[in-house]
């Protein structure tokens, strides 16, 4: 339950209370999250604070909200593995409008950037990819 009493916001109350429910599987991947009515009757809250809250929640790559549907679990993504051969620099940075649209990448989900020698550069987006090197010879 929310603590209107409690230093910390309640709209981050919120967010947390439902992302313990995505956690325990309480909301399942894909599975609408109630309406922001809904939301705003079961918590005693405002809209404004279901609103914040929603937004936390896709800042952090954990919902997605479609206009005129509603809020929604985001669903599970496979992940894929990039084995990197040889010299490479990594970076970490939030993608640009048009390679969120380009990728599907949800709100608040950042992209590695991945330059290796002889190769064009790659964004990969971080909620799907698994970086990995191969393993060196042992030298014993």
């Amino acid at each position: 339950m929310i603590d209107f009493g409690s230093d910390r916001p309640v709209h981050r109350q919120l967010a947390d209370i439902i992302r313990a429910d995505i956690a325990a599987g309480r909301l399942k991947p894909g599975q609408a999250l109630p309406s922001e009515t809904r939301l705003m009757q079961q918590y005693e809250l405002g809209r404004v604070a279901v609103r914040q809250a929603l937004g936390v929640l896709r800042s952090e790559g954990l919902v997605v909200t479609v206009k005129r549907e509603g809020s929604y679990v985001r669903p599970q993504v496979p992940l894929q593995r990039v084995v990197i051969a040889g010299p490479a620099e990594v970076a970490a940075r939030m993608p640009s409008p048009d390679e969120r649209k380009e990728f599907d990448i949800p709100e608040g989900v950042p992209v590695f950037v991945l330059s290796e020698a002889g190769r064009r550069k790659r964004i990969l987006p971080a909620d799907r990819t698994i970086l990995a090197w191969p393993k060196a010879a042992d030298s014993d």
